[in-house]
């Protein structure tokens, strides 16, 4: 039955378009679908870019805005602050990453390595939940564990430091509650991975003597290699959007050293001072940056290993 599948897949895969659209239209229909979402929310907003090169009023529309060329580019690269926004906000992403990608990996390793289904059941269950709590109510619990007037960790250290106003702490409250919310979530995909692995081979390696250690470095992680060098890639091409909700709602006037972010400069001068082409500019010049990011750790990724995402 599978030898006579492979012959029919191969001649479809290298038939006319016009024959393998006729052929499986039913899925080129589905296809179609996220196809025009995509197009409609993704594409067409893209006419609005134009308005980061002109001086846009709202009464005037987008073309009828006079053309300002890179007036606002270079009013923000001159600005006080740039370079400490540039600088936070990198920052801030690379250690996110540097310390909350691994974890999810590791998590996974030491889950697919419980035998109790119900033991198993209840440690992936305590770990999904943090995601489900918003952003909001996050940054209350971080507001009350840290509050220096009988929070839980002034309490622990017998002090009464206020952590959210030392410029010093931001980061590390911001990727530690990171991880705590997201490194639970980030694993089901590598679990995913880990249950596709032919057991086969787990059963080879204990008649051969292998440690649990070895058969974790020979069997596990080869298989979540691939997976995890395109979530690579995916989170470098993000690596300028740090997250803005979390970042607004710990800010605080004492550790804006740390904490003054593209993300947050973006939405004061868009939506607080309603400089659309200004904070348009600003974006797209955040996005820009991402996109560069993206094809250069896609091409070093393609050169380390068999894995292309561009």
């Amino acid at each position: 039955m599978k030898s006579k599948a492979k012959p029919a897949a191969a001649a479809v895969s290298g038939a006319p378009l016009k024959r393998r659209l006729k052929d499986c239209w039913q899925l080129y229909l589905l296809l179609l679908i996220p196809v025009v979402l995509t197009f409609i929310y993704k594409y067409i907003p893209m006419y609005g870019i134009q308005i980061a090169f002109r001086d846009y009023k709202a009464s005037r529309g987008i073309l009828g805005s006079r053309w300002v060329g890179m007036e606002w580019f270079e009013r923000f690269f001159s600005a006080p602050t740039c370079a400490r926004m540039i600088r936070n906000t990198v920052l801030l992403s690379f250690f996110s990453l540097l310390w909350s990608f691994p974890v999810p990996i590791i998590l996974s390793l030491c889950i697919n390595q419980l035998r109790f289904a119900r033991y198993k059941r209840v440690v992936q269950t305590v770990l999904y939940a943090p995601h489900f709590i918003s952003t909001m109510v996050v940054c209350g619990m971080i507001r009350i564990f840290l509050s220096p007037s009988g929070g839980l960790i002034n309490l622990l250290m017998h002090t009464s430091i206020d952590f959210l106003t030392e410029s010093s702490a931001f980061r590390t409250i911001y990727i530690a509650s990171g991880i705590w919310q997201d490194a639970g979530w980030g694993c089901i995909i590598y679990l995913a991975t880990l249950s596709a692995v032919d057991t086969s081979l787990y059963e080879a390696a204990k008649v051969d003597g292998a440690s649990v250690f070895q058969r974790i470095m020979a069997i596990d992680v080869p298989a979540l290699l691939p997976m995890a060098i395109l979530n690579l890639i995916m989170s470098a091409g993000s690596l300028m959007n740090v997250g803005f909700e979390k970042v607004w709602l710990l800010q605080t006037d004492l550790n804006k050293a740390t904490s003054d972010v593209i993300a947050v400069y973006v939405y004061q001068q868009g939506i607080e001072n309603a400089k659309y082409s200004y904070s348009t500019a600003v974006g797209l010049f955040n996005t820009a940056v991402n996109i560069i990011l993206l094809i250069i750790v896609n091409q070093i990724a393609k050169r380390a290993s068999d894995v292309d995402f561009v």
